[in-house]
């Protein structure tokens, strides 16, 4: 398959309209990224370790709403409105959290923006999927995933030289919001005359049991959110055990967070090219093997050495990489620009790991110890395998 650009099948409008779309999502992804991993230790200087983990259900439940009414907005005032409006409710929610000064102010202004930020991604989706045509999907989500990934890779070492060896963790939040004035202008300048679909109406409870009656759905979500929760897992209490039981640095565990991220933008988009025209379920197979093993050998890696966490990381990103861009690809054939509500429910998965995420974290440590939770995550991890594996070969 060729690349997007040079084929002849998308018109030089709709390539150009691509590449802003992947910009426009390198910034949202940065201004997302820079403050979270240290979010869960911003968390803990207003309430205590055990607390944290409780906001960031409270902030899942609330996304899981907004994936419910989001599409019904969408439908009324079309995706770009909505989109602006997002974006300037997001600045308003950065400044709060800046800007408070109490404990519940904080928490009140974090769930919300936690919800926010996942409808602008389920827009910003919308937005690409209007413009994907059906033999390019894994191309274009491929490169579209490397954009965004790219931004995972620089945004914790800007968080990490913000932060620079201080516990003033606010600054990364000043520089998100400044980020976010960058994206509406790109947003408004670009989509107002975006024609959006005939979306479909069902309602979240027919929707739901639509999406349960399709065996192979439920296998992709099942892996999907299997998927999540190891992110939910890494993103939340990876750096906090890096911070305070390995006792790495801010700025040693923002370079190590580099390392494990590089294979993102380096896996992801030739991956998504070759989907296109072979079957995804194999490498989402790999993946999710390499992700489940590497992550139960940090179980068993003792030493406080960078080198050694950046190796076993990037090691279990390589899989995370393959296997994300696989069920993205394979989702993404199968649904269509109309189907918002679709798309919510396939994303829901993330909020819905965010509270499976402490869940385990606290069933774990009740059983064991810090360090062994590594390979319960890497085990529920493996898990995925089995969905997977009864998935149909999609061409």
């Amino acid at each position: 398959m060729n690349t997007p650009a040079a084929s002849p099948a998308i018109s030089r409008s709709h390539i150009r309209t691509i590449y802003t779309i992947a910009v426009i999502g390198f910034i949202f992804t940065l201004h997302m990224v820079v403050p979270m991993y240290s979010n869960s230790s911003f968390l803990s200087g207003f309430v205590d370790e055990s607390t944290v983990g409780y906001i960031y259900m409270v902030g899942a439940a609330v996304t899981v709403l907004g994936f419910l009414i989001g599409p019904a907005v969408i439908r009324r005032i079309g995706n770009y409105r909505t989109t602006i409006l997002l974006t300037i409710i997001q600045i308003a929610l950065f400044w709060g959290i800046i800007a408070a000064q109490s404990a519940l102010g904080v928490i009140i202004f974090f769930v919300l923006q936690t919800a926010n930020t996942a409808l602008i991604g389920l827009c910003l989706d919308i937005f690409l999927e209007g413009y994907t045509d059906g033999q390019h999907v894994g191309g274009i989500r491929g490169m579209y995933g490397a954009t965004l990934n790219a931004a995972w890779i620089i945004a914790p070492l800007i968080g990490s030289m913000i932060i620079n060896g201080t516990s003033n963790y606010h600054n990364t939040y000043v520089i998100s919001l400044a980020m976010l004035f960058p994206l509406l202008y790109l947003i408004y300048k670009n989509f107002p005359r975006f024609h959006d679909p005939h979306y479909t109406h069902p309602s979240p409870w027919q929707l739901i049991r639509h999406a349960s009656r399709n065996t192979n759905w439920v296998r992709l979500f099942t892996a999907n959110t299997i998927m999540q929760v190891f992110y939910a897992w890494m993103t939340v209490y990876c750096p906090l055990y890096m911070y305070k039981v390995m006792g790495f640095r801010w700025e040693e565990i923002g370079i190590i967070l580099v390392i494990m991220l590089i294979p993102f933008p380096l896996v992801q988009y030739p991956l998504g090219k070759l989907s296109d025209g072979k079957g995804e379920k194999k490498y989402m197979i790999a993946g999710f093997f390499i992700m489940g093993f590497a992550t139960i050998t940090l179980s068993f890696v003792t030493m406080p050495s960078v080198a050694l966490w950046a190796l076993v990381l990037f090691i279990t990103r390589i899989g995370a990489a393959a296997a994300e861009v696989m069920m993205e690809t394979y989702f993404f054939k199968m649904e269509s620009p109309r189907d918002a509500a679709g798309l919510g429910l396939f994303r829901m998965t993330r909020p819905i790991s965010y509270f499976i995420a402490p869940l385990i974290a606290m069933g774990a440590l009740a059983l064991t110890t810090d360090q062994y939770v590594f390979a319960i995550v890497g085990v529920i991890t493996l898990f995925a395998l089995y969905p997977i594996a009864r998935l149909k070969e999609r061409n």
